[in-house]
């Protein structure tokens, strides 16, 4: 009986001590008061987001509205006037090595060297980041993108957008880091694809990923995110939760209705 209770003493301690290191640990994205100029132009001011492990953030602005700015601050490329970005805990500027081991990016537009086939692209960018993935565990990172099999060995010269993305995400799922930041990611992509991305997405946020994507797809980031930010003026103006159940119309209504300039 001694024992047992010794035992239950025990994993409790232990589940209390890995609950208050998960609790305790920075989040995955965190920005506060961001203020970035630029010429004349304030691009970002005040601009504050937090994203949690396991959460998709979406956010959502007109054009000129800071979103790609946000992105290339986060990754490092554009130094603030003021404010705070931690990715992983690690100020992006001035531990830029450190910050980008947190992330995986994937572009507008993803670049891929054409005369490769999907395994070669995949084997050349993981071996940059220190990583060396078998074709097996290539083939499972590349089942969860849903990259048909009998594209996997032909040249990427002639994917089609979709397939491009799907292998671009296959990279972040084999780098297995704790955040990845979309631009655009549904742009020009056709219903199904749009939903698999999706369905892809939230594999991504179960295993514990923390999401940040900057779209102008209302509806598609309705679909999958936990909170939907309006950026205007290089600040967050609102901020709506899809699972509240406000429909379409209405979050449109007050998408433009904030975001007016």
């Amino acid at each position: 009986m001694h024992e047992t209770m010794t035992q239950a003493t025990s994993t409790n301690a232990e589940l209390a001590t890995h609950l208050l290191a998960e609790n305790s640990s920075p989040p995955p994205i965190e920005i506060t008061d961001l203020r970035l100029v630029r010429g004349s132009r304030t691009v970002l001011n005040g601009l504050s987001i937090k994203v949690s492990r396991g959460e998709i953030y979406a956010l959502l602005g007109g054009n000129g509205a800071g979103k790609s700015t946000t992105l290339s601050a986060i990754l490092g490329f554009l130094e603030p006037d003021s404010g705070v970005i931690r990715v992983g805990g690690f100020d992006p500027v001035l531990e830029p090595d450190r910050a980008r081991t947190q992330v995986a990016y994937l572009p507008e537009n993803v670049a891929l060297y054409d005369q490769l086939s999907a395994y070669e692209n995949i084997a050349y960018f993981l071996a940059l980041s220190g990583r060396e993935p078998g074709r097996s565990e290539m083939d499972g990172a590349l089942d969860a993108a849903g990259l048909q099999h009998e594209a996997r060995e032909r040249r990427v010269a002639g994917y089609s957008k979709g397939m491009r993305q799907k292998v671009a995400i296959a990279m972040a799922v084999l780098r297995d880091v704790p955040v990845l930041l979309l631009d655009e990611p549904t742009s020009g992509l056709d219903p199904r694809a749009t939903a698999d991305f999706n369905a892809l997405l939230n594999v991504l946020k179960a295993r514990g990923t923390a999401i940040l994507m900057v779209t102008h797809d209302l509806l598609g980031a309705a679909d999958c995110a936990d909170r939907i930010g309006f950026l205007a003026q290089g600040s967050i103006v609102d901020e709506v939760r899809p699972s509240e159940g406000i429909d379409v119309l209405a979050l449109h209504h007050r998408y433009g209705e904030r975001t007016a300039a």
